[in-house]
């Protein structure tokens, strides 16, 4: 039987050797292909763990609880030496005010001065605040709109339909809230989850317009099964799978040596992760809660980011 992996490996080298060239966003350049599909087991304790490359779980998991925190400032995120969303606001920084800082005198400034993070560390209304805040209205008594204090936590409501009507066509999340799109430093590319309960196992979907192939697509499939788990646990469910399917997909054409490295591997090993720890909500787990073992990938490929 094929290592999980391998369909990964099949998909990179399907794009690198047939994908269209093309400009994007970035002017980086990619290789891309549109629609693709890959399912993962989460029987017997199994993540999808990229193995042909170390990835680095905690780094995801931070962000994922990061992200069911509502947070949309970086400060959090620094200050646990997690640098993934840096390179936006960043960017944005040295375009407003000319001045060439480095990375680490950046976050350095994010971390000791609040009002320094409040004007340069927020994000807008990514990830965190569409899941957990998605903005809800009320009428005036002039005929308008007034957006409420507090918005849908789609979250919350997601763990309460699994648990009522796990045969609900609607067990689902999304972050892309078309009015705020224009105010994020980055539109949600893995932006649509949905769940399915089937024989006491629960299943999650992960919908994402834009996938990385080559960097994001280890955490985002990771943060899917990882999520998946949590949602599991919260609603007394075994895990099921994961189905990934993307949209978008595609190499950066700076990342040669990435893929090229990566497809010369063999994949190996079946990593597992356990929650050591049954939390009271979905709001209340920790890093020290997920426990990985079994995972050893081969070294770690170095790879710029496209901003």
């Amino acid at each position: 039987m094929p290592h999980y992996e391998q369909q990964y490996l099949d998909l990179m080298r399907q794009i690198w050797t047939s994908g269209d060239e093309r400009v994007d966003r970035t002017g980086v350049g990619t290789r891309s292909i549109f629609g693709a599909t890959m399912r993962f087991s989460l029987a017997d304790d199994a993540i999808p763990l990229l193995t042909t490359k170390r990835v680095y779980w905690k780094v995801a998991a931070r962000e994922m609880l990061w992200f069911l925190t509502g947070e949309t400032n970086i400060r959090p995120l620094v200050e646990q030496g997690v640098h993934i969303w840096t390179d936006w606001p960043l960017d944005k920084y040295r375009k407003a005010t000319g001045e060439e800082i480095d990375r680490d005198a950046f976050e350095a400034r994010i971390i000791a001065d609040d009002a320094f993070a409040a004007q340069w560390g927020d994000l807008g209304p990514v990830y965190g605040a569409q899941w957990t805040n998605w903005p809800r209205y009320e009428a005036t008594s002039d005929g308008l709109y007034r957006r409420m204090a507090q918005g849908h936590n789609q979250i919350a409501e997601l763990v309460e339909a699994i648990r009522k009507t796990p045969g609900s066509r609607r067990l689902l999340f999304t972050g892309w809230n078309v009015a705020d799109v224009p105010d994020m430093a980055l539109p949600p590319c893995h932006m649509t989850y949905q769940f399915h309960v089937a024989n006491g196992k629960l299943s999650g979907l992960l919908f994402q317009r834009s996938c990385d192939l080559g960097l994001g697509f280890a955490f985002n499939i990771f943060g899917l099964a990882l999520l998946t788990r949590m949602l599991a646990q919260q609603c007394n469910l075994e895990p099921g799978e994961v189905v990934w399917s993307g949209g978008d997909v595609h190499l950066y054409l700076n990342h040669r040596e990435l893929v090229e490295v990566q497809l010369a591997r063999i994949p190996s090993g079946t990593p597992k992760l356990r929650i050591v720890r049954s939390p009271t909500s979905m709001f209340d787990y920790r890093i020290e809660d997920f426990e990985v073992f079994d995972y050893a990938p081969q070294a770690s490929i170095a790879a710029p980011v496209a901003v």
